[in-house]
């Protein structure tokens, strides 16, 4: 009698560890009581979302996508910078060949002397 209690009420404890160690298995329920129906996303539902919500939905959309593209440069820096805007391009004036020799010669002499 009681070992019969103890043994269901393990059979019980065992059924649903497994049901939340597999969610992929789902639920199934006969009862009918269970059941509803759903207002909201129905055929004839009526359209609840008005322009405002809509062009505030675009905006956050954008938002997001945008926040997506930075992180995705942030976390892949091989990927590389690729523009083409001209304004982004600049001149290098301290290396190009003619550029004017900055070390006098009197520290040129002593640093070739020492080298």
């Amino acid at each position: 009698d009681e070992r019969a209690e103890i043994l269901a009420e393990a059979s019980a404890l065992k059924k649903l560890a497994t049901d939340y160690m597999h969610p992929e298995v789902g639920v199934t329920a006969t009862d009918g009581a269970a059941f509803g129906r759903n207002y909201f996303n129905r055929a004839s539902a009526p359209e609840t979302e008005d322009t405002d919500e809509a062009e505030e939905r675009a905006l956050v959309l954008a938002e997001a996508a945008a926040l997506k593209k930075s992180a995705v440069d942030y976390m892949h820096p091989e990927v590389g910078v690729t523009t083409t805007d001209a304004t982004v391009f600049g001149r290098n004036y301290f290396n190009r060949p003619s550029a004017p020799e900055t070390e006098e010669d009197e520290f040129a002499d002593e640093r070739a002397e020492i080298l």
